[in-house]
């Protein structure tokens, strides 16, 4: 467990749960206004945390496969 300077523990999660915007942008090699663009599309299941926006990597990863080549 990691502690902070403080002496408390903080539980680190070992795989993230949802991407940043420039996360699907970099996974897609798209720019980040097309990734913006899908999020506002409501492509993808999303949370704002102030002015971020984070988005469930499960519907990202439901959504890509469901894509067709």
């Amino acid at each position: 467990m990691n502690q902070t300077s403080y002496g408390t523990q903080r539980n680190c999660v070992s795989e993230p749960r949802t991407y940043k915007v420039e996360d699907i942008a970099k996974m897609l090699c798209i720019g980040r206004t097309s990734a913006y663009q899908l999020v506002k599309e409501g492509h993808f299941k999303t949370v704002r945390i102030g002015s971020t926006i984070r988005i469930s990597k499960n519907s990202f990863d439901e959504w890509l496969d469901s894509q067709t080549l």
